[in-house]
């Protein structure tokens, strides 16, 4: 059996499919769903109830081969997708870190919002400060 590394796929589609135990991952073309299961299981610690693979063809894509020469057509290439549902209860932390990171961003753009109020606070103050000192020399001028 060889070693290969799967690839999580991060996509709205996978994160939906996630609340139903299943999960996916791009894998290699050779790859078969036993090979596939066993290095599932082995490499994050969960039993896998089942795998569906899907190959996707490589779309068609055209290119140029100079200025004035007739340009050509290429395919990128295939992948292929594992779909592999757990057993209930066990999930893999790879999908939780994305939701870890999301909610580690809003963190920083509350903190942003909280720097702006504390400067507009300080500006605030500034001014209150200039509209005391300028009150207290117009009436030392009055007297």
């Amino acid at each position: 059996m060889r070693t290969v590394q799967y690839i999580p796929r991060a996509t709205e589609k996978a994160y939906v499919a996630q609340t139903q135990n299943v999960y996916m991952f791009y894998v290699p073309l050779k790859a078969s769903k036993q090979e596939i299961a066993k290095q599932i299981s082995e490499a994050f610690k969960v039993s896998v109830i089942d795998v569906r693979t899907a190959v996707r063809k490589g779309k068609p894509t055209r290119f140029s081969r100079g200025k004035h020469a007739y340009p050509g057509v290429t395919n990128r290439q295939d992948k292929k997708v594992a779909y592999v549902t757990l057993k209930d209860g066990d999930k893999i932390p790879v999908f939780e870190e994305a939701a870890e990171k999301t909610t580690k961003e809003e963190t920083k753009v509350d903190k942003k919002a909280e720097k702006e109020a504390k400067k507009e606070e300080k500006k605030a103050a500034k001014t209150a400060k200039k509209v005391e000192s300028a009150a207290k020399t117009t009436e030392k001028e009055d007297k």
